[in-house]
């Protein structure tokens, strides 16, 4: 290994340590977005819509 020059090991950390802060910081993000309008009526459909007869299906 050549003086000044990182390992392929601290390479492999630092990208690894950065990807892990990324995937963090976006997860972050996600989870503070509101719920999209149309989203929320399709779970309202759902939740209003009959059961649905699971005998029906044999």
């Amino acid at each position: 290994m050549l003086p000044g020059k990182p390992s392929v090991a601290t390479d492999r950390s630092a990208i690894r340590t950065q990807i892990d802060e990324n995937l963090r910081r976006v997860y972050d993000e996600v989870l503070t977005e509101a719920v999209p309008d149309r989203f929320l009526q399709l779970l309202a459909q759902l939740n209003s819509a009959p059961p649905a007869n699971a005998d029906a299906d044999k």
